[in-house]
Order: C-alpha cells, then structure tokens, then sequence
C-alpha cells in the first residue's frame, strides 16, 4: 500500500493534491492514503479564521474551505491530525474524530482507525506542561489563552493511548517524542537548526509525553512535523518477555512550501481479507468506553488512577468481551459512516463575511457517536457549563498557569524563559524577507523532479541490542513541491554523477518566478537570524516567548 505522509499542511491542500497527483504520473503508482501530520487548518469560513492563533495577516482562508463546500473533493483518503495552528472550534466539534470534508478524516484528539488492516492511531496538539493535567475545558470565542491551551496535549488521552495492548502500524504526532533525535543524524540535524542544540544536548526537545507513547506502542512508523525540517530516525526498543524487540522507524517532514521537503510516500505491506473503507478499531473504542467517566471540562488538574491504594481500578485496558461489546453496539458494522455534514456555511468568495464572529456549534457526526456508544460529548458539555457560568469566573479558569509541577523531570515547556524551538530559525524562507504571502497559482506542467534513488536511515540504536537492520532502512525517495516553473542545469537534466543517498536535500532548489514578490535591490544572500514564529505565527499575547 502507498501511503504518502505530509508534514506541516497550513491549509494548502490544493498545492498537496496536485503533488501527489505528479508524482503518481511520475513515477506510474497509485497513492493510497494521505496522512497529514498536524498543522492542517480546517478553516470552513471567516469565523473559524478567528480562532486560529496566529497574526491577523496570516489569517488566510487558503484551500481547505473548497473541499468543505464540495467544490472539490480529496482525490485520496486523507487522515490527519492536530498540530498548534488550527481553526481549534471546528477540532473541538470533533473529539473522537470525524470527517471535516468528504475523504477527509480527522483522528481526534487522539485516534485509533483501520484502513486495509494497517492500524493508524494519532494525537493531537502539542505538549505544555501547565496544561497537561488539564480538562478540555476551552470554549469559543477564545480569549488570548484559551486560544493556545485548546490545542495542548491532555494526560486523559495520553493515558487512554497507554491501555492499548495490540501491536500499532503507524502513529503520528505533531512535535517530536524527546530523545528521537538521537537515533538518526543528530550531526546533521544540528547543521540545518543550530538553535536546536542546546535543548538536544540537555535531551528537552520535544514531547516527553509522545517519548512515553513511543515507548509503550513501539509502532512499526511513527511520522511528526511542527520542526519544519526533514529528519529520518530508527530506534529499536528492548524486547518485551519472549518477544522479538521492535523498531520503529521515525520521519518528520517540513512544510508546504516551493523547494522543500513536505511529502514522503512509503511503501507499507496491507492485510489481505481486511476491509477496503476506513474502519473503527474495536480496543480503541472500548478504551474510551473504560474512560469516560474519567473525562474533565474543568482547568482544575486531574491525575490519573494509578495502583497507589486510592483509586478501585487503576488498569483500564480492555478484554475481548468488552471488545465484542463495541462490535455489537455497532451491529457488527465497524465500516466508518460516510455521515459528512455542513454544521456551518462554508466560505464564499463572491460573498465575504468578514465580521463574522466564531461559531459554537455541536457536530452531528459526534451527537451519533456519542449515542451508539454512550459516550459523553465533551464540547457540548463544555458549553452547557459555561452558560451556567459569568464570564469573570471563565476567564479564570482560563488563565494559564506555570506553578502546576511538570509530570516528566526534564520537562521545561512551562517555564516562562523557555522557548519552541520552531521559534528561531536560520533560513531566509520566502515570506519572511519582508513581503506578504501570496496565492500560489497551480502548474499546468510542473517539470520533472530528479530525487534520490532512496533514503537512508541510520542503524538502529539500542542499549539493549547493537544488531543491524538493514532490511529495516529502505524507504522511497522523498517526494519535493511540484515549482511554477524552473529550469534544471544541464548535468541534471540529462541525470549525470551519483546521488548522495545520504544527503535529503539532493534535489536543486526551485524558486518561484511570477508568484514570488520579492525585493530586486536586496543581494544580501547571507541566511538571517530569525523568529519564524515571530513572524508568521507568533501572537503579541504570548508571555511564554513560545511559539504555541
């Protein structure tokens, strides 16, 4: 099965679509799944824009809403989930996942799905410590705080991913496990993002709640974005009992954007006899059967059970009865519904609104789900609360707060004179040399793109086992932004010298020509220290310094 893997999406499923579409007439496939790794924007219309953190400049409505109108429809089966730029309403409508638009499906807060017996799980958001043991308790319109918190990663669903027992294909993330930099080309990686060294060195980069997941499902690819860089990893884990050890092999990829690489296919073996459609998985939803009970739509912390003596169950991992249950309540039927619906007018182009204000609104999809299982609607819990509430006593809750103590030792997301890495770059990008962004016209012809003969990973780090995998290190050459037009030289052209496998950036940097505002007299090509987020996503309110 193809599976292509996207990073970093920021709306721009036309330009994403139409590369998939070259490269399957390029190299003569078929993709058969899309997987986007967070950053996606949902944005349906000039409300949901407003609810996304980020500058009022960058509030765009790019693609997105043309697929959410049925203008157009995704050409591939696509699976996504949340990163820290998203229209965060229309995610909270959805907190078991759903259909944002027709084959376009979004996992959730956290997700388990099936597709041709390959097992996709994923969580959404980014960790932040002072909002870890948090309920889901944001409710638009956001203020500056609850703007950013909606999107923080949660212990209720990094607790629920720990009780899943059965092996795991693929899982995604939108920041990176902690520690997984060291088991691909730290050097390399250090070279592209020199600011990332000091956290890399002190082992604080990234998620340690993603690092504990990765310990416990070891899934067989586990595929993040957020950094903007390319980076390949392999890790093999101890053995569990009598068990062969796992490895897992790890990808981040970049953004949308001209010249950079966004967009990997890999070749991931199906099940033979398992449904063609998108299927629930059965543990999965018996998990979040266990654990409803334990959901909160408070800021208070909460802690999950542990075997302390205070808690009756502590052990929510589910049997196959309880598994057979779900199956049942779902009439033996786990084909996911096609039940899309518009909840909201979609974006007109003919017809701005540009005062529309930020929508509330409960998602049929949810409502339906919610009643096969008994489950409880978070969001619409969430809203009732609030209109029994003043809006003094909300916006209390809402505040962010640093004293709450860190659940992982080395954890420095909550400190105030901490930042994201993705904060500070070293890289003169297009939108950042002091011009606004600007559409990007589709390419009736997009030239031939020369890329590796393949990516190589490194060896399997273990403390455990030192043994190589090399049949574990192949992967497809990585797919690269189909340019408006450019001209390769001729020793490119006609395909002469070896490829560095090594090198991911092989391919000769494209650049835009009529798209592309840029200044004539600037001849400074000297890369500039910058705060992308600064520029691009990062809000006057942050207090952090941190780019959420």
């Amino acid at each position: 099965m193809k599976v292509a893997v996207e990073g970093c999406c920021h709306g721009e499923l036309d330009k994403i679509y139409e590369t998939i579409g070259y490269l399957e007439q390029k190299e003569g496939l078929k993709v058969d799944l899309l997987l986007c790794c967070g950053d996606f924007q949902a944005v349906r219309n000039e409300g949901d824009i407003k609810c996304m953190a980020v500058p009022d400049k960058y509030r765009n409505m790019q693609t997105f809403y043309k697929y959410y109108s049925g203008e157009k429809k995704a050409p591939v089966l696509t699976i996504f989930i949340g990163g820290n730029h998203e229209a965060s309403n229309h995610m909270q409508e959805l907190p078991y996942g759903g259909w944002v638009a027709p084959n376009i499906y979004y996992l959730g807060y956290a997700g388990v799905v099936r597709y041709k017996g390959i097992r996709i799980g994923g969580l959404s958001g980014i960790f932040k410590s002072h909002d870890y043991r948090k309920g889901h308790h944001e409710f638009p319109p956001y203020n500056p705080n609850t703007m950013r918190s909606a999107y923080h990663v949660r212990n209720i669903e990094v607790f629920r991913l720990k009780q899943i027992a059965m092996p795991m294909d693929i899982f995604m993330t939108h920041d990176w496990p902690t520690g997984i930099y060291n088991y691909g080309n730290t050097d390399k990686l250090l070279k592209m993002k020199k600011f990332l060294r000091a956290e890399v060195e002190t082992n604080t980069l990234g998620s340690p709640a993603a690092a504990e997941l990765l310990d416990h499902l070891q899934p067989s690819y586990w595929f993040s974005a957020h950094l903007h860089v390319k980076f390949a990893a392999l890790k093999q884990h101890p053995p569990k009992g009598a068990a062969a050890p796992r490895v897992t092999k790890f990808l981040s990829l970049d953004k949308c954007l001209p010249y950079r690489q966004f967009l990997q296919i890999v070749d991931v073996p199906d099940r033979s006899g398992c449904g063609e459609g998108l299927e629930y998985d059965p543990e999965w939803l018996a998990i979040l059967k266990a654990t409803d009970s334990l959901q909160k739509t408070t800021s208070s912390p909460w802690n999950p059970p542990e075997n302390n003596g205070l808690h009756e169950r502590w052990d929510f991992r589910v049997s196959e009865d309880a598994m057979m249950q779900v199956v049942e309540e779902l009439s033996g039927e786990l084909s996911v519904p096609n039940n899309f619906c518009q909840n909201v007018p979609a974006y007109d182009p003919k017809n701005p609104q540009p005062h529309m204000e930020p929508s509330y609104n409960t998602n049929p999809q949810t409502t339906e789900f919610c009643a096969t299982l008994g489950l409880t609607d978070i969001y619409a819990q969430v809203g009732q609360g609030l209109h029994n509430r003043s809006i003094g006593d909300a916006d209390e809750d809402s505040a962010g707060s640093t004293d709450e103590p860190s659940d992982y030792p080395t954890d420095t997301s909550g400190m105030s004179n901490s930042f994201n890495p993705d904060e500070i770059t070293i890289e003169d990008e297009w939108e950042e040399e002091g011009s606004e962004p600007t559409a990007v016209k589709s390419s009736a012809a997009p030239v031939e793109l020369h890329t590796p003969v393949r990516l190589v990973l490194p060896d399997p780090k273990s403390e455990e086992s030192p043994t190589r995998l090399l049949d574990l290190m192949k992967l497809p050459p990585p797919a690269h932004s189909t340019p408006e037009s450019a001209r390769f030289p001729p020793e490119a052209e006609s395909g002469s010298g070896e490829h560095n496998t090594e090198d991911f950036s092989a391919v000769r940097v494209l650049k835009r020509t009529s798209d592309e505002r840029s200044n004539p007299d600037n001849k400074n090509t000297t890369p500039m220290i910058k705060r992308r987020n600064q520029v691009i996503y990062k809000t006057v309110e942050d207090e952090e310094c941190q780019a959420e």
